[in-house]
Formats: C-alpha cells, sequence, structure tokens
C-alpha cells in the first residue's frame, strides 16, 4: 500500500514535476507476466526513476544497512526504500549473492518484475562496465525476458556523493526484451551465463552510448580507493 501511496499521490507526481522525465521504449514492457529489467547504474536516483516510469511495480534489492538506520534519517530512509517497493537483503558473508538472487526469483516466480544492475554497484566515472552473472542466472533459472534500460543522465542530475540532486529533465530509454529461451536448462554453466550477461551488457551499450571497460566497476573503485589512501598524508 505504502508503494502505491508513494508512486501515485505522494513521491510520485513531486517527481514528475520537477524532473519532467522524458522516456523512450516504454512499451518494451510487457503489461503481464516476469520480467527483469536489466540497467546501468549511474546515481542512487536511478532506484527512483525507473520505478516510477513502469505503470507495474519494479522490486530492486538493497543492502539492509538502508532498512536499519538510527534516528530520523535512518527512519526517513528506511521509508523511502519500503515505499519504492526495495527488498532488504543482507549482503555480508559468502551466501550474500545468493540470498539476493533467490529474493528476485521469487518476485518473477510470482509473476512480477525485477529490477537489476549487473554492474553490482554505480558506476564511479560514467562509463559501463563488466557485468556479474547473476542477471543471466536469474533469467536462466526464472525464464524470464530480460528488459534493458539505461538511465541517459542521472549522473549529472545526482552525481556520486551528492545528497541534493540538480533540476534537470531525466531521460530514460528501455530496449526491445531479449530472449533466452535457447539457453533453457543451462544455468550454473559459467560460460553460458557469461554469455548471456555479456549479450545484455552490449544492450545497455547500444543503448546508452556509453563506453564500455571490461573490468568489474568495483575493482576500479577499489582501486581508486587504495590511491586515495596512498595520498592522504602520515600524521606525525
Amino acid at each position: 500500500m505504502l508503494y502505491w501511496l508513494m508512486k501515485y499521490f505522494i513521491l510520485g507526481p513531486l517527481l514528475r514535476l520537477i524532473f519532467r522525465p522524458q522516456v523512450e521504449g516504454l512499451h518494451y514492457v510487457p503489461d503481464t507476466g516476469p520480467v527483469i529489467l536489466a540497467s546501468n547504474h549511474l546515481s542512487f536516483s536511478d532506484s527512483i526513476f525507473t520505478p516510477l516510469m513502469v505503470k507495474r511495480k519494479v522490486t530492486f534489492v538493497a543492502k539492509a544497512e538502508y532498512f536499519t538506520g538510527k534516528g530520523i534519517k535512518g527512519w526517513l530512509t528506511k521509508m523511502f526504500f519500503v515505499g519504492t517497493g526495495t527488498i532488504p537483503v543482507d549482503r555480508s558473508g559468502g551466501r550474500a549473492a545468493r540470498a539476493a538472487l533467490d529474493t528476485q526469483l521469487k518476485v518473477l516466480r510470482a509473476g512480477g518484475i525485477a529490477g537489476i544492475y549487473p554492474e553490482g554497484t554505480r558506476s564511479p566515472d560514467g562509463r559501463l562496465y563488466r557485468g556479474k552473472t547473476g542477471v543471466a542466472r536469474l533469467a536462466l533459472e526464472s525464464g524470464a525476458p530480460v528488459v534493458p534500460v539505461v538511465m541517459l543522465n542521472a549522473d549529472e542530475i545526482q552525481p556520486p556523493g551528492q545528497l541534493i540532486p540538480n533540476i534537470k529533465r531525466v531521460k530514460i530509454r528501455f530496449g526491445a526484451p531479449l530472449d533466452f529461451s535457447r539457453y533453457a536448462g543451462m544455468a550454473g554453466d559459467r560460460f553460458v551465463e557469461r554469455a548471456v550477461t555479456d549479450e545484455i551488457m552490449y544492450e545497455l551499450m547500444e543503448l546508452s552510448g556509453r563506453e564500455y571497460v571490461d573490468m568489474y566497476a568495483q575493482k576500479v573503485k577499489n582501486q581508486q580507493a587504495a590511491a586515495e589512501a596512498v595520498k592522504e598524508p602520515v600524521a606525525a
């Protein structure tokens, strides 16, 4: 109930008025049945604008820490994620990725829409990075089509680390559904899962026009953090 209140009566109308979303290809999202929305990830606001544009409920997963914050800020953050249909997942430990996958599989098996960021984290510089194979496993285990969707300028609206977004028209583009039924029964085959993932990432590259980097975004972030740590002066 909170999801629909936020989408149609509280947050949704306000965001549409301020950011005037420009959307292409929305007709590619089917009206019924399970579907995976695979998106590039430029900004915190991606998980706001994509569900806002799709008339059906879109379910993303997010780290559980977003739901356990203290004080007013913690409560507001929790209410925001609950209101946007996000499901908390404990990302600590070796089974974190599987927990997120199982959560999304439940959504798909119930005929819903699962939203996923194949890169696994926000892009550190706006480029498109190598996809993790979780999106392929999700597609192969569920049999659901994959609709690629790209945020074209979310990093200009809310760059990483910026709390207050810039007022600018949001641009989103959806692509034609990708059917991977030819790989039915091959979930778990790492070569097949890599091929499926790379096909999805190629479509995201084509739709977005962003440069593709054949490295994991998190690895790049770790390298940047290590470089910054070296630059920091050592206290006397």
